[in-house]
């Protein structure tokens, strides 16, 4: 996304009055490193978290350990772990993002789980969102991609925002 495009999602963050907070491991912080860019951060993003450690997923986001073991830290369940752990950290985000997956040969790569396979969970109102994709590419594309995957998530959840029965009765309720 062209950093414009994210100063414009970040917008529609300040003019819903809607905070954000992320725990990436496979995109390493780059998220949040695009997101610095736009205008009007620093109202929005609460912080970020780079998790790319099991054990760092562990101790400062709460992935159980049993988790890892069953599912690996690349998983749907390992990222839901860390959504819900992220949202304790910072209880006052109203969005919150996790992000996991293999951008390069090794860990948990399996047949059914390729290089590529990225897990995504995104908390909107109490409610998950998950997603699982396979990206193309070098591992920097890989990241690129599934930053981009987020930023387009994000998009979306917040058109439905805007669009829904409760948003357009607090909207009236404002006048």
């Amino acid at each position: 996304m062209k950093p414009t495009d994210l100063s414009v999602l970040v917008k529609q963050f300040l003019q819903h009055k809607l905070t954000l907070a992320l725990a990436e491991s496979c995109t390493c912080g780059l998220v949040a490193t695009q997101l610095a860019e736009a205008e009007g951060v620093s109202e929005v993003l609460l912080g970020s978290v780079v998790t790319y450690n099991a054990e760092a997923k562990q101790r400062l986001l709460g992935v159980k350990k049993k988790t890892l073991e069953d599912y690996t830290a690349e998983s749907q369940q390992t990222t839901n772990e860390m959504v819900q752990g992220l949202q304790r950290q910072l209880p006052n985000a109203d969005v919150c993002v996790a992000v996991t997956g293999l951008c390069g040969p090794g860990a948990s790569e399996t047949p059914e789980k390729p290089v590529g396979t990225v897990f995504i969970t995104i908390l909107w109102q109490g409610r998950a969102h998950e997603y699982r994709e396979v990206f193309k590419g070098t591992g920097e594309k890989l990241r690129q991609q599934a930053a981009e995957f987020i930023y387009l998530k994000i998009s979306e959840l917040m058109s439905r925002h805007q669009d829904s029965p409760e948003q357009a009765t607090l909207m009236q309720k404002a006048k």
